[in-house]
């Protein structure tokens, strides 16, 4: 090559070593899955914002917030439906229940429902050259995380210590196994097992602290599921009255894993390689994303603290570490003298006296039926003062 020719030589290497500029790959995403998206953005956004989902991040022990659900207008407009669709014209009993079975819950659930239906259907009408959803599924994703990983954290922690199925009271213990309820005996044997419970507690916490991270997302879904799945369960065949929310948390554990289904199946069934998985990141630049991070930390930091205080007050309250009465204990009556005369049993009422909380008293009579009372315990003068209970404190006796 000659002196003269090199510099052409050089230009044209480099002109040839310069890639061309690829343009940005628009990821489509199918009729279906936009349509699916839309669907489970409204249902479960609503679901989570109706129910008690949404102040699961401020529910302090002494602070009691009612469901959105309950508030008006929605009160009006469930009420509303629950007369014109389902022919329900009595007045329906939105809290206090203790259900979440309530007819109020199974009419809003479905006006939920046909809204999610509804607004997904106009959603598509009005959208239609909608290539993908990725920056919004990423945002909607943290918002299911996080609501998914409030209620595994608020169940979980509350069989850790051990609360939700306390240890058999008293009266439970001499009362017949043939009065119980099938949910009666769900937790009567769960309670009887502290241990047992609190391993199961511990099932459902994991999957709520999993869950808070971004990248331990898929496990934290995976055990979330086996464990709404077993609550399900649980709630079906022991007719205990969550079936619904319970069956929902089931949902979002699945709306969670829909991503990763095929990569799974890939993995556990078909013995396959698979790729990483590739989440849209939230921000552009890495140190937003960075900051996003800490904040779920934190959050996720917050909500277990938030938890762990207030099962600890309400252990002290009404759990293991509650109170208990001077005379606790379960009492056999072997004779009773009133007015001077003696009676023994069978010929007197009151067969077993049963001490558990205090100002409380349990009877168990003749007949094995039980009758409470207000109870006053002067254990300097040995003598106990029982009261009606439901009848203004009227007085029922006065025993040494």
């Amino acid at each position: 090559m000659s002196p003269q020719t090199q510099p052409d030589a050089v230009i044209e290497a480099v002109a040839t070593a310069t890639p061309t500029p690829r343009p940005i790959e628009v990821v489509r995403w199918s009729f279906a899955k936009l349509v699916a998206f839309r669907f489970c953005f409204l249902y479960f956004g609503l679901f989570c914002i109706f129910t008690q989902i949404f102040f699961s991040f401020i529910s302090f022990p002494a602070l009691e917030l009612p469901d959105p659900g309950t508030l008006s207008p929605i009160r009006q407009a469930v009420s509303w439906t629950a007369a014109h669709v389902f022919g329900v014209h009595n007045q329906l009993v939105s809290t206090g229940s203790g259900s979440g079975d309530k007819t109020y819950d199974w009419v809003l659930d479905f006006c939920i429902l046909i809204t999610a239906v509804a607004g997904a259907a106009l959603w598509t009408a009005l959208d239609r050259k909608r290539a993908n959803y990725k920056k919004h599924y990423a945002w909607f994703r943290i918002a299911i995380r996080f609501a998914l990983a409030s209620q595994l954290v608020v169940y979980g922690m509350s069989k850790v210590v051990p609360l939700q199925m306390p240890f058999p009271f008293l009266t439970r213990l001499l009362e017949p196994y043939g009065n119980f309820s099938p949910m009666g005996v769900l937790w009567s044997f769960i309670g009887a097992s502290p241990a047992y419970e609190t391993c199961v507690g511990m099932a459902e916490l994991l999957g709520g602290v999993l869950l808070v991270l971004p990248r331990t997302t898929l496990l934290g879904a995976i055990i979330a599921a086996f464990d709404m799945t077993q609550v399900f369960l649980l709630n079906m065949t022991y007719d205990v009255p969550v079936k619904l929310f319970s069956f929902n948390l089931l949902l979002l554990s699945i709306f969670l894993l829909a991503p990763d289904l095929r990569r799974l199946a890939n993995v556990l069934l078909l013995n396959r390689a698979v790729e990483p998985s590739d989440p849209a990141p939230l921000f552009r630049k890495n140190r937003w994303n960075r900051i996003a991070l800490v904040v779920q930390i934190a959050l996720g930091c917050w909500l277990v603290g938030l938890n762990i205080y207030g099962d600890q007050v309400s252990w002290k309250q009404y759990g293991g570490g509650r109170p208990k009465s001077e005379l606790y204990g379960i009492w056999n009556v072997q004779h009773a003298t009133t007015d001077g005369h003696t009676a023994v049993p069978p010929s007197h009422q009151f067969r077993r006296l049963i001490f558990d909380f205090p100002q409380l008293l349990s009877v168990q009579n003749q007949d094995n039926t039980f009758s409470a009372y207000g109870a006053g315990i002067d254990a300097k003068n040995n003598r106990l003062t029982l009261t009606n209970r439901g009848r203004a404190g009227q007085p029922a006796g006065n025993f040494t």
